[in-house]
């Protein structure tokens, strides 16, 4: 086969790759050729024939679809070509809907159909305009003209091969026809995610926007910023259109990067006007001294005083009259005095603070060298203790290191994917379009999860195991893998070490045993061990329900122990991948949001790394690790913490058992929260100082492939809302430790300076795309995206042998269910945000539980009727969902 072709494109010589269309050789020799229904990103289909050239045929052919061959002539432009595209855009104009105004304007500008106009002097149509073919205005944040429409098919592949949802088609006949949402229903209620993929699409303005702040305006008109989505740990490229007058952004963009490829989720998309929201915290907020009788006070009458309501979503009206407003200086100086008596009074150890997974690595590193340098004490953690924190544990222990082994991108060139104890599509919808275009192009999809994700519809094997039994389950594909001599015993003999104590373990789980204790057939954990053992390469996917369980180390463990036994890490298309939940997890524990390590996982018990941090930051530190989370909330029951500060987390609600919750923060002596809304947690606090929302502030922040990113800013802030790190620096100058930066830039570079994986990065060198850490050449390269290719950090990997034992709690008489939580799509951690966003909250405005159709009716309960779900430690009242999705004895 030849390397390359060589043709004549408007009598200019042309090489290119064999298999190249007309339309791609032209554009790669800068000639361009007018298109609609194409799209580089979508495979070609030919339907608006605007891209016609002449290649000395009897007829004209489309460039788009038509691949070159050597010696072709192609003729690009002339008299009877350009006569056939004015007649296909006349008759194409005909039918536009007659616009008030600048037709552009109603949309973003970008109208593709009416530039094309533009530039061949087209400014009506002497054609009549057919039937009106209406409007579906059904979709809270989409608006569909079908008039507007062209037929060009871009939406129905957007939809169909970007983010593999199969929603959009056609329907109809003649003139009649029109796009449809799965059999034909309105849009809002199809099965459409509301990703926005369709209009990023749309080349006229058949699908556009819904204005949600303000009213929509071309792109010339507003600024654009190039950012990062606030949401999940995936990290998409985002661009923000931003009205500077009103301060506020309008729409939204995907931008083109290794990691989203322009595609964002509806989150990503629609979810940003929270910012803009009438609840955020403009100025200090103080306790009133009403809230402070003298004399000691019970538990049980703190908790009533500083918390009206048992929990919930916040009456802003409500709660707001327990505090009143004040200075920076006033706030400030409270906050500082407060902390240092505490700390001078009852030690060092009784303070503690909560970072979040939600703010920059300049603000968690600052965070968390407050507490560590001023508080004195490592009593600092964030949300990741109770999210991946086994996963991190597991991996540590067997390959040394907690990072993820791969992108989440390189599934594509995976045999097969496992993905295991996750929601993908609503946890991390982009990421799960990469898996769902990997599949439909012959990767075999393993889905593990006892509630049937939708991804699991684009897999080969789906495998509904019992709850908890997942250890079980992966003990007898090992067994199989083993029995059948499937493993890889060369990278077993060369980089790992018990084998021999794995394969006495996994003995003990043949099929047979196994099915009984997961749920799964002997015959079909036989075909799944095959497939995984026969697969040249097979990279692993979990979420919380492999870490969040009184189990979850064990459950990781088991999954490396799969990798190591099959030899799939260190080579493209395998690894290991814990998908991170919050935008920011994986770089705040990167900073050092953790107990017992400084920022980049140095030990604070190492007395070297301790040194060497005391010298850059200037002061003794505690050579004891802190408490975790759980531990701190114990600790304050207990009445040894008794100060603590809250930076942009809301444990109120994303901490297990809120009655326990609720009992620690009313026990505290003094507590600060910072923060952009009055959260659930907030309500307890004695100081609220008001935060910058992500869309606010710039900084850089670690998604889920470990790659470093800025964040910038797009907006003011509102009122006298500071920015996170300043406010920081304040307190811990306000303390004694004068901490003084002039930009957020030197924060990262001091950041950077202390770690291994960091080093050599700067805002300048991560330019719109970031880099991957650790990343070699910082100047040249992009990161190292497969980890571990010749060794481990460890050394050797370890197998770690895992026995299978039921969860802690089982179900019986007085509670009969298994409680399995989650995300639905709109919504994200806490709500706090997305519960603010208009968008979002019309697709989802309130929580529900899932239970299958077989228990509702066995209860005697109605599809939507609310119902009381009670546990051992509380209870809450929601509306039913019927879902088969869930196993019955389960509920969602």
């Amino acid at each position: 086969m030849t390397s390359h072709i060589t043709l004549r494109i408007d009598g200019r010589s042309v090489q290119v790759k064999p298999g190249t269309t007309i339309w791609e050789a032209a554009r790669q020799a800068g000639i361009s050729i007018p298109i609609l229904c194409h799209h580089p990103g979508y495979r070609p289909v030919g339907v608006c024939r605007l891209c016609v050239v002449d290649v000395g045929e009897r007829v004209l052919t489309a460039a788009c679809t038509r691949t070159v061959s050597e010696g072709m002539q192609v003729v690009t432009q002339g008299e009877e070509i350009d006569q056939h595209r004015r007649l296909l855009l006349e008759l194409l104009l005909a039918d536009q809907p007659a616009p008030s105004s600048d037709p552009r304007a109603t949309t973003t500008g970008d109208n593709q159909l009416f530039l094309l106009a533009e530039q061949m002097n087209l400014a009506a149509s002497r054609f009549p305009a057919g039937q009106n073919r209406g409007q579906d205005d059904s979709s809270p944040v989409i608006r569909v003209d079908h008039q507007a429409c062209i037929l060009c098919d871009r939406c129905i592949r957007a939809c169909d091969e970007i983010q593999v949802n199969d929603v959009i088609g056609r329907t109809g006949k003649g003139y009649t026809t029109r796009i449809g949402f799965d059999l034909d229903l309105p849009m809002g209620k199809s099965t459409c995610v509301s990703c926005g993929e369709c209009v990023a699409a749309c080349p006229t303005g058949a699908l556009t926007n819904k204005p949600i702040t303000v009213p929509l305006k071309p792109r010339t008109q507003l600024t654009p910023v190039d950012s990062v989505c606030p949401y999940c740990g995936v990290g998409c490229a985002v661009r923000f259109y931003v009205d500077e007058t009103a301060n506020t952004v309008v729409y939204v963009d995907g931008r083109n990067s290794p990691v989203n490829r322009g595609r964002l989720c509806v989150k990503g998309r629609y979810g940003f006007d929270y910012a803009s929201h009438p609840h955020r915290l403009t100025r200090p907020l103080i306790r009133r001294a009403s809230f402070y009788p003298k004399g000691p006070l019970s538990t049980e009458v703190r908790g009533d005083m500083r918390s009206r309501k048992p929990g919930g979503i916040v009456d802003y009206e409500e709660v707001l009259p327990a505090f009143r407003e004040a200075s920076w200086e006033e706030a400030l100086d409270l906050v500082a005095t407060r902390l240092k008596a505490i700390r001078d009074q009852h030690g060092s150890h009784a303070l503690a603070g909560f970072g979040s997974a939600k703010c920059s690595n300049e603000e968690a590193y600052l965070f968390q060298k407050l507490v560590r340098a001023v508080f004195g004490t490592n009593n600092v953690d964030h949300c990741t203790r109770l999210c991946h924190a086994s996963s991190v544990a597991a991996l540590l222990e067997m390959i040394g290191s907690g990072a993820v082994t791969n992108v989440f991108g390189d599934a594509q060139q995976a045999e097969v994917i496992l993905v295991t104890g996750s929601n993908t599509t609503a946890n991390h919808p982009v990421a799960a379009t990469f898996f769902k275009q990997a599949a439909r192009q012959g990767t075999r999809l393993i889905v593990v999860d006892p509630r049937r994700p939708d991804l699991a519809d684009y897999a080969t094997y789906y495998c509904q195991i019992l709850p908890g039994s997942d250890v079980a389950f992966y003990n007898a594909l090992m067994h199989v893998i083993v029995q059948e001599g499937l493993v890889d015993e060369q990278f077993i003999a060369e980089r790992t070490t018990g084998f021999a104590e794995l394969r006495a373990v996994i003995e003990r789980y043949p099929p047979e045993r196994a099915a009984q204790l997961c749920g799964i057939d002997a015959q079909t954990l036989r075909a799944v061990a095959r497939t995984i053992g026969r697969a040249r390469s097979m990279m692993i996917f979990w979420g919380m329900g492999i870490s969040q369980h009184t189990h979850g180390t064990d459950n990781a463990r088991s999954l490396i122990n799969l990798c190591l036994l099959t030899g799939n890490v260190g080579r493209p298309g395998t690894g290991l991948h814990p998908l991170r939940g919050q935008n920011n997890v994986q770089g705040a524990s990167d900073a050092g949001l953790i107990p017992m390590v400084y920022p980049d996982y140095q030990p604070v018990s190492d007395e070297r790394v301790r040194q060497k941090f005391e010298a850059a930051w200037g002061v003794p530190l505690d050579p004891h690790p802190g408490l975790t989370v759980v531990e701190i909330t114990q600790a304050a029951l207990e009445g040894k913490i008794r100060g603590m500060y809250i930076l942009g987390e809301n444990p109120f609600l994303s901490d297990p058992n809120i009655n326990k919750v609720r009992q620690a923060l009313a026990s505290l002596e003094f507590l600060v929260v910072q923060d952009i809304f009055l959260t659930e947690t907030a309500e307890f606090a004695d100081v609220i100082l008001p935060a910058t929302s992500y869309l606010e502030k710039t900084g850089t922040y670690t998604n889920t492939d470990r790659r470093v990113q800025i964040g910038r800013a797009a907006l003011r802030p509102p009122g006298e809302a500071r920015l996170d790190w300043q406010v920081i620096c304040d307190i811990a100058t306000r303390m004694g430790y004068p901490m003084h930066y002039d930009t957020v830039e030197e924060v990262f570079a001091e950041f950077a300076s202390l770690t291994r994986n960091y080093q050599g990065l700067s805002y300048t060198l991560l330019g719109t795309t970031g880099k991957l850490w650790p990343c070699p050449d910082p100047v040249q390269g992009d990161g190292l995206q497969v980890l571990f290719a010749d060794r481990f950090p460890s050394g050797r990997g370890r197998f770690v042998p895992c026995e299978f034992t039921p969860a802690q709690e089982l179900p019986d008489e007085e509670f009969p269910f298994v409680l399995n939580t989650g995300r639905l799509l709109p919504h994200w951690h806490t709500g706090s945000m997305t519960r603010r966003a208009r968008a979002l909250h019309a697709l989802e405005p309130e929580p529900i539980v899932q239970i299958h159709p077989d228990d509702l009716q066995r209860l005697g309960i109605g599809d939507g009727e609310p119902v009381t779900v009670r546990s051992r430690r509380g209870a809450i009242i929601l509306k039913t969902r019927a879902s088969t999705a869930v196993a019955p004895g389960n509920i969602f």
